[in-house]
């Protein structure tokens, strides 16, 4: 997934913070968490002073924030308030943003999720291989994101667990 299209004005040095939820937004949901991030993203701040940053909502299920610190860089405190904005979410919604051992991957064009465990049962019954397409949230910058975000599991570090 290329980022360039939505947020052309952030360098590739952008520092990004991907947040996968534990299922799939309704459409009503989506609009709304849309404009949740814009508004976020809007009037987040470090040290008084505007970061310049993007929140995105992607296959309706990761949000993503983004900070271009060119002009000013994201602080502990600014970090710690996009980490409330999303728990806010994280209650208002119901799901859960932060379980890492959810693991994401693709499955024609829909996106499935399964605890580190089911995901490891399924590569050993063959339904998903080194070559199934997976989520790597753990890229930190836009370039990351842009190169790597969706990898092939045989390259990812998600085949450490299986």
């Amino acid at each position: 997934m290329d980022l360039n299209n939505t947020v052309s004005t952030l360098s590739d040095q952008t520092r990004i913070w991907i947040y996968q939820s534990s299922r799939k937004f309704t459409a009503e949901e989506v609009l709304d968490i849309k404009e949740q991030l814009q508004h976020f993203a809007q009037g987040w701040v470090s040290h008084n002073q505007a970061l310049k940053a993007q929140g995105q909502l992607l296959y309706d299920q990761f949000v993503i924030l983004m900070v271009d610190e060119s002009q000013a860089g994201a602080s502990g405190c600014s970090i710690d308030s996009s980490v409330s904005f999303v728990r806010r979410l994280q209650q208002q919604y119901g799901v859960d943003f932060f379980d890492r051992m959810t693991f994401a991957w693709k499955e024609g064009e829909e996106v499935r999720t399964a605890h580190k465990d089911e995901f490891a049962r399924l590569y050993h019954e063959g339904e998903i291989n080194n070559e199934t397409l997976v989520f790597d949230n753990l890229a930190a910058t836009k370039a990351d994101f842009d190169k790597a975000w969706l990898k092939p599991l045989g390259e990812s570090w998600h085949v450490r667990m299986v």
